[in-house]
């Protein structure tokens, strides 16, 4: 008699069909999750910088480098041109005003003072000659003077005599009008001898005098020409330190062809390189730190050039307070510009993500610390040490701040190590 077998309800062949049903579930739906989904990486915490967000005060500034410069600067050029015959000092020497520095020779500035100084004699002795004969002049009219009057004298003497006696009826009237004409004729001669004598003196003092302008304009065309012979020595013109001296003997230097310089070392100053992407934002009065043998000092910005050369523009900084002991001239510091004054903000800390989402996004670190998913930000000024955060952002927050160079289009972040 045959027995019913009872049919098995979970045979091999049926499990195996299930299991490959769900394998095939499970791919779809995880190929789904990793396709359609956030695309996601894990990432180890050890590998990334993981900050804080936090509030306190922010200041706006830039990174500038600057180099230390005498705080006046004179220049030396060639007033005029020559060859250098011989040099006093070398570059570097500290100087006093009126040291001299090298020696030029000019030949035809050393003929042009001689033939100058001939002239000069030549006037001065044409002049003595012209004053002797114009005083010999006025010595002869004086004598003629002398006479006339002791004439007139003696005229006007016997005419009042035969006047008198021609009132008496004691003599004729014809000697009478001939004391009369001889008393008038000497009465006029003197009165003409005068007007001579007169314009004699004044013509005498115009030519003296233009005698004398003659010569005093010839004595200064010496004085220059002088002057220019002795501007041949090269000398200081301030007390200071003689720098770039570019001059060797035998060597010919024209007219204000630039010679060295002397430095004032009574202080200094610094002369900073800027991006013109800041020129409207630099102006004098904003000041800068830098930090020189572990103590901090302070600068200000006393002249602004606005000539871009090369994409940067440049700034003079004075020191306010104290100047660091053994600082040189050439020496580069590193100076902190301050574009804005203190103020409360939210601070994210600076770090490589910059460079991967310019400052638009960044991985906000979730709550558990399990993962790190992309957040809009909206970033404001920045410093060396934060960016201002304007939106999308609080204290307490975690961000991670370093590079996103191999994260791609992830928008997640899987943190592992925790």
């Amino acid at each position: 008699m045959d027995r019913v077998i009872e049919k098995k309800k979970w045979s091999t062949k049926r499990i195996l069909t299930i299991a490959g049903i769900v394998a095939i579930i499970a791919l779809i739906a995880g190929s789904y999750y990793f396709t359609s989904g956030k695309s996601k990486l894990n990432v180890d915490t050890d590998r990334i910088t993981i900050s804080e967000i936090t509030k306190g005060t922010f200041q706006e500034r830039i990174p500038v480098n600057g180099v230390v410069l005498p705080l006046t600067t004179i220049y030396l050029d060639a007033v005029e041109g020559g060859r250098v015959e011989e040099k006093f000092v070398d570059d570097g020497t500290v100087m006093k005003k009126g040291d001299p520095i090298l020696k030029l020779s000019n030949t035809d500035l050393q003929l042009s003072l001689v033939t100058q100084k001939t002239n000069v004699y030549n006037l001065l002795t044409q002049m003595q000659i012209s004053k002797n004969a114009a005083e010999q002049n006025t010595v002869n009219k004086l004598n003629s003077m002398t006479d006339v009057e002791s004439s007139l004298k003696e005229a006007k003497r016997i005419y009042d005599l035969d006047k008198y006696l021609y009132a008496q009826k004691a003599i004729g009237s014809q000697e009478y009008q001939k004391a009369k004409n001889d008393f008038d004729y000497y009465t006029q001669k003197k009165k003409l001898s005068e007007q001579v004598l007169q314009q004699d003196s004044i013509s005498t003092d115009q030519q003296l005098k233009q005698a004398r302008q003659l010569f005093e304009g010839s004595q200064n065309a010496l004085n220059v020409m002088q002057q220019k012979v002795g501007d041949l020595i090269v000398r200081a013109p301030i007390d200071g330190q003689l720098t770039s001296l570019d001059a060797e003997v035998g060597q010919t230097k024209n007219k204000g062809d630039q010679l060295g310089q002397i430095d004032v070392l009574s202080g200094y100053k610094v002369r900073v390189d800027i991006d013109e992407h800041y020129i409207s934002r630099i102006f004098i009065g904003l000041k800068g730190q830098f930090d020189f043998a572990d103590t901090t000092y302070d600068l200000v910005i006393k002249k602004v050039y606005t000539q871009v050369t090369n994409g940067r523009f440049q700034v003079d900084m004075e020191f306010v307070g104290k100047v660091p002991k053994g600082i040189r001239r050439g020496q580069t510091l590193q100076i902190l510009v301050a574009l804005s004054e203190a103020r409360t903000a939210v601070l994210l800390p600076k770090g490589g993500f910059y460079q991967q989402t310019g400052g638009n996004w960044i991985f906000k670190v979730s709550d558990d610390g399990s993962k790190a998913y992309k957040v809009n930000i909206q970033l404001g000024n920045q410093n060396p040490d934060f960016y201002e955060v304007l939106e999308g952002l609080k204290p307490g927050d975690k961000v991670v701040t370093s590079s996103y160079e191999n994260y791609g289009d992830m928008q997640e972040l899987i943190l592992k190590g925790n």
